[in-house]
């Protein structure tokens, strides 16, 4: 499995022949513009850094429904939460996608805004890989965070949403989540994406973003 990130919440995971890509942004974000041809777009919420369909490339599945989509390669599931912490009533609603492939299962957590009931925590215990906001402001903070991913406790945790040199949303940067693993649990990598293969007993893993 390889994993890019375009920035933001936008991912373009590979695997098994199939591409999907994530979260795509609009141009008012500072992130290069996706330039992969993908089978399946996910978009969590409506928002114009989340849902920018239009400018991606080719002709794609869009999966932005808690209904999900299946097919014989891959199987996306969608689980309900809010994108703040007073049930939606501020911002409304997201969804976290489980993509379920034969070997891997990768969950994208949308922008969320709360802690998880044990409920949906337990939707989320056969996750090989976690893709979760830790910027806070408009999602969960790096607190937060940390707390769903050691009751989840993924193999791989990928922080997204969250301020970079390019961006300057109100959000915090990546070091408050990371500062909270032991050092030799993280490895920050130089580029934007990575083979799962190539990533040995590390549970973080820091991406740059494509420039």
């Amino acid at each position: 499995m390889k994993i890019k990130w375009w920035g933001h919440s936008c991912f373009l995971i590979e695997n098994d022949g199939i591409k999907i890509l994530t979260d795509p942004y609009d141009d008012s974000l500072p992130y290069k513009k996706m330039t992969d041809k993908p089978d399946i777009v996910t978009v969590s919420h409506q928002h114009f850094d989340h849902n920018a369909v239009d400018r991606v490339d080719g002709d794609f599945e869009i999966v932005d429904k808690k209904s999900g989509f299946k097919n014989d390669k891959v199987s996306i599931k969608a689980v309900e939460t809010y994108h703040d912490d007073n049930e939606g009533k501020d911002r409304g609603e997201s969804l976290i996608f489980i993509i379920e492939f034969a070997d891997k299962t990768v969950c994208h957590m949308g922008d969320i805004g709360h802690p998880l009931n044990n409920e949906d925590l337990n939707k989320l215990k056969t996750c090989d890989v976690l893709l979760i906001p830790v910027g806070g402001y408009y999602t969960i903070d790096a607190d937060q965070a940390y707390e769903i991913t050691k009751k989840i406790d993924p193999e791989i945790v990928i922080p997204m949403h969250y301020k970079t040199a390019e961006l300057d949303f109100p959000i915090t940067g990546v070091e408050d989540f990371t500062n909270k693993f032991n050092k030799e649990d993280v490895q920050f990598i130089d580029s934007a994406e990575f083979n799962l293969s190539d990533v040995k007993n590390k549970k973080l893993v820091v991406l740059d973003y494509v420039k």
